[in-house]
């Protein structure tokens, strides 16, 4: 019985001491609050591209494509009617992929996808739009019944076109700045690699 005790008494002091070292240890297990991980939490809007001239380009095309779709939307009869679905057609894919484009860029969705040469995207977007909107604007001048909506739309169509005329201007240069700058950094990079090659057979001459 004695031994029992002495062996009882022996735990709780075990335990005791435990709690007591564990209270005044420095190394406390620690319990984090878990945040749960967004999917959208890379995504942020840039407000800088917004307020340069190119995102001021990008939303006036937009809201001009889309101002010249609901003007040749609301023709009701038309004969003949090619100037007006081709120009229907032409309105609205600019108004789809340069508000897809408007997107991207303002939400920096093209630095998820680097591969992707974006300038040169957005110039052909913006060259083939300015080439298709003076065409189909010129189409439905030569083509209409004089009606306000065909006169509207063609106004519209020839305004955006110089839109979209700045734009490719603008972008040719930025394109070219950054395949230059590309250039110039691939340029440096192969001189410092072979720099560094001459260096190292400099250093070991058995190498030569």
């Amino acid at each position: 019985m004695r031994t029992t005790e002495e062996a009882e008494g022996f735990d709780g002091e075990a335990s005791n001491t435990s709690m007591i070292s564990g209270a005044s240890s420095p190394y406390q297990p620690t319990t984090e609050p878990v945040h749960p991980r967004s999917v959208l939490g890379g995504i942020r809007c840039d407000v800088d591209y917004i307020r340069s001239y190119l995102g001021i380009l990008k939303l006036v095309e937009v809201v001009l494509s889309l101002i010249s779709f609901i003007c040749i939307e609301t023709i009701m009869m038309c004969s003949p009617c090619g100037g007006v679905y081709f120009f229907e057609f032409v309105s609205c894919s600019a108004f789809v992929v340069t508000g897809v484009l408007l997107l991207i860029f303002s939400l920096n969705l093209h630095t998820k996808v680097p591969h992707v040469n974006w300038s040169l995207t957005d110039l052909v977007n913006t060259a083939a739009s300015t080439f298709f909107f003076f065409l189909s604007s010129l189409v439905l001048a030569c083509i209409n019944h004089n009606t306000g909506a065909e006169i509207a739309a063609v106004i519209f169509g020839f305004l955006v076109t110089g839109v979209y005329g700045l734009n490719t201007f603008l972008a040719v240069r930025r394109w070219r700045r950054g395949s230059g700058s590309q250039g110039v950094a691939q340029t440096s990079e192969y001189m410092r690699a072979r720099t560094a090659s001459r260096g190292e057979m400099e250093a070991r001459p058995e190498l030569a």
